[in-house]
């Protein structure tokens, strides 16, 4: 295990501890508003009164933070998997006689086996989801994780290995200031890939309310940016979110962008522009 490797499970622990204590503070908010309402229900009555609009905006916050838990938690998966060993010790080996150099059959399908009962379900239904993502577009970060900031492009997924659990991509349109004019793959671990939403399914996709930090594809081109939701599809009636990206300024202001709802996902934790 490298010490990067270990920097990374260290950094994405402390992450989940910090999500789980937001959920608490969260829920005791909403406690505090239950009990609030249950005194005194007519006070959602009154001209002016907030109360109702609070207790969804905490409603909102707890299925985010609770959606950032299991994204998290599966990333912590994901790295661990590809640490461990595959297979028994080798003091387990010796105990179970696997030593005829001849019975490779018999050793492919104990390694099978071993990683079916090794994986969670929660990591299995992720590896299938990742399998089912061949010949959809995603947005890759593509930049290593030592570096001062994160690229995220629009590509090509060609492949989902199982066993190393990397995503081979294709850009399909690579930057002018990129090394050599044709296209470009890379093979990247599966916590530099974001899935876009369905473009077909706007009714199943999580919105993001305005005020939300986001990363969404700038007009005209194949990159993600960070971004400000200023508002949303619903509230437009269309399948565009309105947004602000940082860094876009002119004369002294940010603009406003419309984004297609498909072009926009979480921002990820610990981002870096």
């Amino acid at each position: 295990m490298s010490s990067p490797d270990i920097v990374g499970i260290l950094e994405n622990t402390k992450e989940l501890d910090r999500l789980r204590k937001d959920q608490e503070e969260v829920l005791v908010e909403i406690n505090k508003m239950h009990k609030k309402l249950q005194a005194s229900p007519e006070i959602v009555e009154k001209p002016g009164d907030i109360s109702l609009a609070k207790l969804k905006n905490l409603y909102i916050q707890a299925k985010e933070l609770s959606e950032n838990e299991v994204t998290v938690s599966n990333i912590l998966l994901t790295q661990l998997d590809l640490l461990l060993p595959y297979g028994p010790t080798g003091q387990q080996r010796r105990k179970l006689g696997v030593v005829a150099e001849g019975n490779d059959q018999k050793r492919k399908r104990m390694k099978v086996d071993s990683d079916v009962i090794r994986l969670s379900p929660s990591m299995r239904n992720q590896i299938e989801a990742y399998a089912s993502l061949k010949g959809e577009q995603v947005a890759a970060r593509v930049t290593a994780e030592s570096a001062d900031k994160d690229e995220w492009f629009v590509v090509k997924v060609i492949h989902f290995d199982r066993e190393t659990k990397e995503v081979e991509v294709l850009d399909e349109e690579p930057g002018d200031d990129e090394e050599g004019s044709g296209q470009r793959t890379y093979k990247l671990p599966m916590l530099c890939i974001l899935p876009f939403p369905k473009r077909n399914d706007p009714s199943n996709t999580q919105e993001f309310p305005p005020g939300k930090h986001v990363l969404a594809v700038y007009p005209g081109t194949t990159a993600l940016y960070k971004a400000t939701v200023v508002s949303t599809p619903r509230k437009r009636k269309s399948d565009e979110y309105l947004l602000e990206f940082d860094d876009d300024e002119e004369d002294g202001a940010l603009p406003q962008r419309t984004v297609p709802f498909h072009k926009v996902v979480a921002l990820p934790e610990g981002h870096r522009q």
